[in-house]
């Protein structure tokens, strides 16, 4: 599959979204991309972490081939100013720009809602989005050695920010 012959839309989320985004988290979070591996019980329990609005989906016709889920961290309002993210992109459109125009729709939005900080968590285990998020301008602010045990090995939980 390739979006060079399909239109990309970026849209918010939608309730009817929510089963392929589920089949997208199954096919993506593996051993490399996260600590565990992440499926979620029930429709209503996706919907209850993941509501509408509260992800950016790049469709293509009537495929998701990605996402970038955005929230605050916290409930207090001394850190309002910032969104924590989360992005995944079908690897059949993987290398295509979808992931870099994501990104760029979450700043776009962030500074719309006068977010000024954009923060996220990879796996040291997965080099191929480190170098991804420092493309787009994240930068490690913290690391938190040895944190997960995966496949028989120590991984480091690699914390990255960017300012906007």
């Amino acid at each position: 599959m390739s979006t060079s012959q399909q239109t990309v839309t970026i849209r918010f989320s939608e309730m009817k979204d929510a089963s392929k985004v589920m089949e997208l988290d199954d096919l993506v979070w593996d051993k490399n991309t996260t600590p565990a591996p992440l499926h979620w019980k029930s429709r209503d329990s996706f919907l209850l972490h993941s509501p509408p609005g509260s992800q950016l989906l790049a469709v293509c016709e009537e495929d998701v081939c990605g996402y970038i889920g955005f929230r605050t961290p916290t409930s207090l309002e001394s850190n309002e100013h910032v969104l924590e993210l989360n992005i995944a992109i079908h690897p059949a459109y993987q290398r295509q720009g979808l992931g870099r125009r994501l990104m760029q729709a979450v700043k776009d939005l962030a500074r719309l809602q006068h977010k000024t900080k954009l923060r996220l968590r990879v796996l040291s285990s997965n080099p191929g989005a480190v170098a991804f998020y420092k493309k787009c301008g994240f930068h490690e602010e913290g690391r938190l050695e040895r944190e997960f045990f995966v496949d028989g090995h120590y991984v480091d939980d690699i914390l990255m920010s960017c300012f906007i």
